[in-house]
């Protein structure tokens, strides 16, 4: 069965039966775990696997095409930039941060070998989209490319906190108005694995009218 990396045009789809491909897919999904980045090592993903994995982002439903979400990639040369807003959005919030504290925070930025930011473009735009379905979006997005990375073999996760709001990530990743951080994409190459996390019921979230 081709991977779903390669799985690029209704051509390529129609070689599996429909069995097949809900298969290939609903394995995929349900398979995909959070590596945490401090278990995301090298390699990671080469520049054509990473232009794939934002391909598959561009997927998502995007009502009035108005591509709510933007994303930033963060290559190494550019992680002591991070690290050093990562330890002045601690300091910002908590002015009594011990120094272990702060490094602890900058630490973060060093972690997983592919590493970007996830920003929602929730101004003004048109049409009118309302920000709600607007962050469906960008969840969907992310969820793609997670799922796309998933396909080659790589791990990865996702990370947030009170970071995500800082002055200091806003100027770094020239943030505009209406645009908010999100959470940090990281992805690589996972030297341990969790067993299978337990997933509800279906009937624990579902009903009918």
């Amino acid at each position: 069965m081709p991977r779903a990396s390669t799985i690029r045009t209704m051509t390529e789809i129609s070689c599996f039966t429909g069995n097949d491909l809900a298969a290939f897919a609903l394995t995929l999904i349900t398979s995909r775990q959070n590596i945490l980045p401090r278990r995301l090592a090298a390699p990671g993903p080469g520049e054509s696997q990473v232009n794939d994995m934002f391909r598959a982002a561009a997927s998502a439903p995007d009502h009035g095409v108005v591509m709510p979400w933007r994303f930033v990639l963060v290559p190494q040369d550019k992680r002591v930039a991070l690290a050093d807003a990562f330890g002045l959005a601690l300091t910002e919030r908590d002015a009594d941060a011990t120094p272990e504290q702060v490094e602890q925070a900058r630490e973060k930025a060093f972690r997983a070998p592919f590493l970007a930011l996830a920003i929602a473009r929730l101004g003004p735009c048109e049409p009118d989209i309302d920000p709600l379905e607007r962050m469906v979006s960008v969840g969907a997005a992310i969820q793609n490319f997670l799922l796309s990375a998933h396909s080659m073999g790589f791990g990865s996760s996702l990370t947030s906190g009170q970071a995500m709001h800082s002055a200091a990530l806003r100027q770094l990743f020239a943030l505009t108005e209406g645009e908010q951080a999100v959470c940090c994409i990281n992805v690589g190459t996972a030297s341990k694995r969790k067993p299978a996390r337990l997933r509800p019921d279906v009937a624990e979230f579902v009903s009918s009218l």
